[in-house]
């Protein structure tokens, strides 16, 4: 790898606004973090973040599907469409 060219990949901590849950990952993002937070008695760069696996709908469970099973009959009765 050449030398200066890369970004500084360093620990850095992201926080869910929504929740408030934190996670402390690496990450190349930590250079446009203005805000720090401490854990553990260090202190590392903090990223917010508006959505993460603590408060996304997919990962949390109460995602809700659309119910598309019988939109085609539902349409047929609707305007008389025999088969």
């Amino acid at each position: 790898m050449k030398t200066g060219i890369h970004p500084e990949y360093r620990e850095v901590v992201f926080q869910d606004i929504a929740t408030g849950d934190t996670f402390l990952t690496r990450s190349t993002a930590a250079v446009r973090a203005k805000d720090t937070i401490e854990l553990d008695g260090k202190e590392y760069p903090l990223i917010r973040v508006e959505i993460s696996s603590a408060s996304h709908p997919f990962y949390t469970g109460k995602q809700t599907l659309v119910d598309t099973e019988g939109r085609v009959e539902k349409f047929r009765q609707k305007y008389g469409m025999g088969k």
